[in-house]
């Protein structure tokens, strides 16, 4: 309403201007003329003319602008249809900006064609992985209950045993990168719907610790908590819980026996703030940038078993849900990752 009515007093004060402009010139022009020995009759003539000519000209003008209003008012309407999701409208009327408004609504239609194609890669895509989790599990699941039948027969040897240990061991990794995998792929696809509310931050840690407690408690490795009970954050508890449990069991897995592992919570206007700190090996300065690639591992830490996805997968959740993750870390001093949630 504002923007209307500056942009109709704006097309008074040059109404305006114009006007008094012509009557100027035509004022000035009838005395010089007259200075000059022209008669009235002749003044009057050429005075009739100018004013005829002149008012051509402002009747052109304002049909121009009258015709160039009402194609931007078309393209503001078709505009406006596409970001409400409404079909563009064709409007037939061969006009010298027509081609143009044309090519608009073309440019609407191909692209909501592009939102129906990009929509039907996601949902292919999420066909697939129900297809890889369904044709894996079985088989997975069968090689890990063979294998622990075969652990518990009596009378093997050593080396059967450590054999049947390895394939064990090979299988759950096996069916932790699947897994992994799976959850990334439809992470980066949309087909996760993630439940964001106001939750306990304090309970989400919890959870997550609890998973991740009897692997500590093997290595000695003592983790604390100190987080008050009040502070909330909006996020899915699920998910960031399995965010938090990646970036322990980074902690607990290069920290050495005997270490501590500390997780704090900070809240302020924006965000709330989880920090994960360890004493284990850490991380070298020029590797802190690459850390949180897909599949990348770092130079001292190719002896320890791992794929390098954990770390990335935990920056995917965080990210998709308004969050982000920073990591300062030095050799052999300990690594902190700061996890921020929205608060708002």
């Amino acid at each position: 309403m504002i923007k209307k009515r500056l942009f109709h007093n704006s097309k008074q004060v040059h109404i305006v201007f114009t006007v008094v402009f012509i009557l100027l010139v035509l004022t000035y022009t009838t005395i010089v003329l007259y200075l000059k020995g022209w008669d009235f009759a002749l003044l009057g003539l050429s005075s009739l003319f100018m004013v005829c000519m002149i008012g051509l000209g402002a009747i052109w003008i304002l049909f121009l602008r009258r015709q160039l209003t009402d194609y931007m008012d078309n393209v503001d309407t078709m505009v406006e249809g596409a970001i409400q999701g409404q079909e563009p409208i064709s409007i037939y009327e061969e006009t010298a900006l027509s081609s143009l408004e044309h090519k608009l609504m073309r440019y609407i239609e191909m692209s909501k064609a592009s939102e129906r194609n990009i929509e039907l890669e996601k949902n292919k895509i999420k066909a697939l992985l129900s297809d890889i989790s369904h044709q894996t599990k079985t088989p997975l699941s069968n090689i890990m209950l063979y294998s622990q039948l075969l652990e518990e027969a009596p009378g093997l040897t050593e080396d059967s045993r450590q054999s049947i240990h390895h394939i064990k061991g090979q299988s759950n990794k096996l069916n932790w990168l699947i897994q992994s995998l799976i959850k990334l792929s439809r992470l980066e696809t949309g087909t996760i719907t993630l439940h964001i509310e106001d939750n306990p931050v304090v309970q989400t840690i919890q959870q997550t610790v609890s998973q991740i407690y009897a692997q500590a408690e093997r290595k000695n490795i003592d983790i604390s908590i100190t987080c008050d009970s009040a502070i909330v954050a909006r996020h899915d508890m699920k998910w960031t819980s399995e965010a938090l449990f990646n970036l322990l069991e980074n902690a607990v897995k290069y920290t050495e026996s005997g270490g501590k592992i500390l997780l704090s919570v900070q809240s302020n206007e924006m965000f709330t703030r989880i920090d994960i700190s360890d004493t284990g090996i850490g991380i070298a300065t020029e590797e802190l940038h690459s850390v949180f690639k897909r599949f990348y591992r770092g130079q001292n830490v190719r002896e320890v078993e791992g794929v390098g996805i954990g770390l990335f997968l935990a920056r995917e959740i965080i990210t998709s849900q308004g969050g982000y993750i920073q990591v300062t870390s030095e050799l052999h001093k300990g690594s902190l990752f700061s996890v921020f949630l929205p608060r708002l």
